[in-house]
């Protein structure tokens, strides 16, 4: 990603989100993934973990703004769970995986022999750093405003049944049905730096373990294995 190619490159990005960088080395810096800074020691640069910090802010005060307009009559914890459909590392991936950001971001060899570029959390983390340098080079407003268009799509499907998926409401619902038993969450693992923990739960329904699920958080985690659990029982369900 050097020299023209990269500029071009660049530019279409810019296009897309409809916002032009007075600064261009913020919106490369969004892309120095850390494992790319630290093989690259010499050329002093700062990878993108800091910018994802501050474009995690600026999200979630935007996604909630957009929300409160969208339902007006929507109480606290609805429009939380909305926003959390929204901005939690599935919601971010499908709108990064729109933009392409994965052809931007510079990673170490390691990732890259990982398809790190295809993997759920760097872009995620990628499109924070993304927002978190637009809020920096043109102010709240220019970052709402493309927050507002990308995430539109997202935002217009947010109350259909596709897109609710309160996954551990509705596993209770499912396993209450079935014979009243309920599914028990497990924490079995967590890792990673303070700005990017993973968790890991697992799910054991009936005597066994059916589903397991990651997240950003324990609680992502638990809907994440919660979805895999219950498309595993309604397909037990149908099959039987």
């Amino acid at each position: 990603m050097e020299g023209a190619s990269a500029k071009a490159r660049f530019q279409k990005l810019q296009g897309q989100l409809r916002y032009r960088f007075k600064d261009t080395a913020q919106l490369q810096q969004a892309f120095q993934h850390a494992s790319y800074v630290n093989e690259n020691v010499d050329e002093k640069l700062k990878d993108n973990e800091r910018l994802e910090f501050l474009g995690d802010a600026v999200l979630d005060l935007a996604i909630s703004h957009l929300l409160m307009d969208r339902f007006p009559g929507a109480d606290e914890g609805t429009l939380s769970r909305f926003r959390a459909m929204l901005v939690d590392e599935q919601g971010l991936c499908r709108v990064a995986s729109r933009l392409h950001l994965g052809d931007f971001v510079l990673l170490g060899k390691g990732e890259e022999q990982t398809q790190g570029r295809r993997k759920p959390s760097i872009l995620a983390n990628t499109m924070e750093a993304l927002l978190g340098a637009m809020y920096l080079d043109g102010g709240y407003e220019s970052a709402f405003q493309v927050i507002q268009r990308i995430f539109a799509v997202s935002l217009e499907r947010i109350d259909t049944p596709e897109m609710v998926h309160d996954f551990k409401s509705r596993l209770q619902e499912f396993t209450q049905k079935m014979n009243r038993m309920m599914p028990r969450y497990r924490l079995v693992d967590e890792n990673g730096p303070p700005h990017d923990r993973r968790f890991v739960v697992e799910i054991a329904y009936n005597g066994r373990t059916i589903a397991r699920g990651e997240g950003r958080s324990k609680k992502e985690a638990e809907q994440h294995a919660a979805r895999e659990a219950l498309s595993c029982l309604e397909a037990d369900e149908r099959s039987s």
